[in-house]
């Protein structure tokens, strides 16, 4: 993925806003993982880049960046949201048990994209995709095999 803090420094500058040092841990942490993080982990990863980073700083980060379209929700359950750089084509799979996210690569996908714009007219600029089922670890425990949400996945898993 290109660096996305260029583009992010033009776009909070262009509506009024600086790129703060608590705003750029937010976008560094964002840019480095390839999942959606929760604002929890953005706190947590983002205190390592920036010590006096808050967690209210977070969520007002969060809010602004979605604003402005520089970061997206990338899922939802009924209590918590996971952020991602948006601009970037993104596959995840979401395992309902214990909410472990996973970006995946997904070739072929190519297809199905110019074969929806010719029969919509629509010209697509990105997508998201994300399918939800159970991980290997909560299929083996029946159940979610670590109640800590959104816990680390092998990279290209």
């Amino acid at each position: 993925m290109d660096n996305p803090l260029p583009a992010a420094a033009r776009a909070l500058r262009a509506a009024g806003h600086r790129l703060t040092r608590a705003r750029l841990a937010v976008l560094q942490v964002l840019e480095a993982e390839h999942a959606g993080l929760s604002p929890q982990e953005l706190y947590e990863r983002g205190r390592a880049i920036y010590a006096p980073l808050g967690l209210v700083t977070v969520y007002r980060t969060l809010a602004l960046l979605d604003e402005l379209g520089l970061v997206r929700r990338v899922h939802s359950d009924q209590e918590r949201h996971a952020y991602a750089c948006a601009g970037a084509d993104r596959h995840h799979l979401l395992c309902s048990g214990c909410h472990r996210l996973v970006e995946f690569p997904c070739q072929g996908l190519d297809e199905l994209v110019a074969s929806v714009q010719a029969r919509t007219g629509y010209r697509i600029t990105e997508h998201l995709l994300e399918l939800t089922g159970l991980c290997p670890a909560c299929q083996a425990t029946g159940g979610p095999a670590d109640p800590t949400p959104h816990h680390p996945a092998p990279r290209g898993a």
